[in-house]
């Protein structure tokens, strides 16, 4: 308050930061506990747009210039101008009494469990709703005394390829929010080797003393006091699926965990990261990049850019491809993201909000694509001379950080490339190898067999090249959709005697013979269980009266009889009765 900031100021021998501290907590105390935050319609924080306004009337010149710049005067103002922004948005003062301001704090924690975000969340990762919250109450350590200090947020291993280096960011002179919150874009936390080496040599020894204790890849935070490491807390990382393909394989043989651990720990979802299509290698060549960020969630994706999370859900239930694009992402953008096939923004790093999220959901991300001028009042994005409105195409490589205009052609994953095109080799593909190791891992310790749903002969090659046990169904209604072979079940159905449909049949018997030789000889002696017709017969005729008319015109019958047979095989229920067989 106004009485300790000035206690704290001359206890510190450091006024700028005291009003540093004091317009922290101002600002992240009124959006958290008072609630001043955006209003719809608008796009940035209020409270960023007030430090924005003032840096404006200070640096004409250079408007954007860092946080760091405003000294003791200008933080003063600021702490008048938030308190009066508060008064403004809520009808209320800022509580001076530090036993208001606790049960205040505490109170927002504990009302967090039931935002909407937090619900949105749980959902998505099936956490129970009645687990709640907890709030802890501790000292402070302050990375914004000087240049001596600085915040930072690494892991252990690189949570985007798992590869084992210390892996992270950090921000000198300034306290952690400002990294994870992606209002600035960090330095790489192998700077600190330069800027503060023994921090750096300390750091390495906290990753390997955290990874011995937990036998896992860790995601910890970090403040340096006036050249002082101190540790402020450590939880499991989010990685991406190679990522924890890779981090599982390489800790068995460190020996830190078991092959049966391995196995445990990697979510079924993440193997499909690493099946994901890539850009296209002869694409990339001859597509410009525009601008290059910081590659924060790997893999490619392509689609329409919208700049709210609004208007990028909804068009995703259009059945677009979105890409979400902000200057940073926010908890609040969670809705636009889980649509997005991919994140862009213009401010973060690979700790931010975005990124974090972006590796958790097995979304492709780019962040901190500085050259990118986001403009969410005429949705439109400017770089390098070239202006994208919304709904325009971009698209983003994860892996690289590059950005791309339009929509560039996509190629098969390495383990496709491997597996099914057989046009890489194990040796040439660490993504294959790591893969390949953790199945094998899965195969010794499985009691059970796995059979693929399959009804064409490419995709039971493919089934048994990833290593199904044969074919647990093969649906032959399917193999009758495709080219001119519906006309022929269609004349079967309309068929009025026993020739019609002879004859009719006998037009299917060597497409339908063809399709079993080949599925045999893909499952190589191993077992499949076939399926005969299954869905009623109606559901095989056209319904609507035009294409019943062009049905008829092509089998040279009336229009009558196609919409009386239809009538005469509708079925109320169909899973009553009995039709067709199986056999095994």
């Amino acid at each position: 308050n106004d009485q300790t900031v000035r206690a704290l100021a001359e206890r510190s021998k450091n006024e700028r930061f005291a009003y540093d501290c004091y317009r922290r907590f101002l600002q992240m105390y009124g959006d958290v506990v008072m609630g001043v935050q955006k209003r719809p319609g608008e796009e940035h924080e209020p409270f960023e747009v007030v430090i924005e306004e003032l840096k404006k009337e200070l640096f004409p010149k250079d408007p954007h210039v860092s946080d760091t710049k405003l000294d003791a005067t200008a933080l003063r103002t600021l702490t008048d101008r938030f308190r009066k922004l508060i008064r403004e948005r809520t009808g209320q003062d800022f509580p001076e009494n530090p036993r208001e301001q606790l049960r205040g704090a505490v109170g927002a924690v504990f009302g967090s469990w039931n935002n909407e975000r937090a619900i949105i969340y749980r959902r998505k990762y099936n956490i129970p709703h009645e687990w709640g919250t907890a709030v802890n109450v501790q000292a402070m350590v302050f990375g914004n005394t000087g240049n001596d200090s600085g915040s930072g947020v690494s892991f252990t291993r690189d949570p985007a390829t798992g590869e084992k280096i210390l892996y992270g960011e950090f921000l000198l002179n300034a306290q952690g929010e400002d990294v994870v919150a992606g209002v600035r874009t960090p330095e790489p936390v192998l700077r600190l080797q330069v800027e503060m080496p023994e921090v750096y040599r300390q750091l390495q020894d906290v990753r390997h003393t955290l990874e011995s204790h937990f036998h896992d890849m860790q995601d910890f935070e970090f403040t340096v006091e006036q050249g002082r490491l101190f540790m402020l807390q450590t939880r499991n990382g989010k990685r991406t699926g190679f990522a924890a393909v890779r981090i599982a394989v390489e800790m068995v043989k460190e020996k830190l965990i078991s092959p049966d651990d391995a196995i445990r720990r990697i979510p079924a979802d993440s193997l499909s990261q690493l099946l994901a299509p890539v850009f296209d290698a002869s694409a990339r060549k001859t597509t410009q990049v525009i601008a290059r960020g910081l590659p924060a969630g790997p893999g490619a994706a392509s689609g329409k850019i919208y700049f709210s999370a609004n208007e990028a859900e909804a068009a995703a239930q259009r059945g677009e491809k979105v890409l979400l694009v902000r200057v940073e992402t926010s908890p609040e953008d969670i809705r636009g993201m889980l649509a997005a096939e991919g994140i862009l923004t213009a401010r973060g790093g690979v700790s931010s909000h975005a990124a974090l999220v972006a590796r958790q959901m097995g979304k492709v991300c780019v962040c901190g694509a500085s050259e990118l001028q986001i403009d969410y009042s005429t949705n439109t994005l400017h770089v390098r001379g070239q202006n994208f409105r919304k709904g325009d195409f971009l698209s983003i490589d994860g892996t690289t950080g590059e950005i791309f205009p339009g929509e560039v052609k996509t190629s098969p994953s390495d383990v496709v490339r491997v597996l099914i095109d057989k046009d890489l080799t194990p040796a040439e593909s660490p993504i294959y190898r790591v893969f390949a190791q953790l199945m094998q891992w899965a195969d010794q310790r499985r009691t059970m067999d796995v059979r693929a749903n399959a009804d064409q002969p490419d995709q039971v090659g493919h089934a048994v090249a990833f290593g199904a046990q044969g074919v647990g169904l093969c649906r032959t209604e399917h193999m009758f959709f495709e080219g001119d072979r519906i006309d022929h079940v269609r004349e079967m159905i309309l068929a009025e005697n026993a020739d019609e449909r002879g004859k009719a049949l006998a037009k299917l018997l060597p497409a339908q013979r063809s399709d079993f030789a080949g599925i045999f000889k893909a499952l190589k002696g191993l077992p499949a269980t076939i399926r005969f017709l299954d869905p009623p017969l109606h559901e095989f005729i056209p319904h609507d009266e035009a294409s019943q008319r062009d049905l008829a015109e092509k089998l040279g019958i009336s229009v009558d009889r196609v919409a009386r047979r239809v009538k005469e095989l509708h079925e109320f229920n169909p899973m009553l009765g009995h039709r067709g067989c199986r056999l095994g």
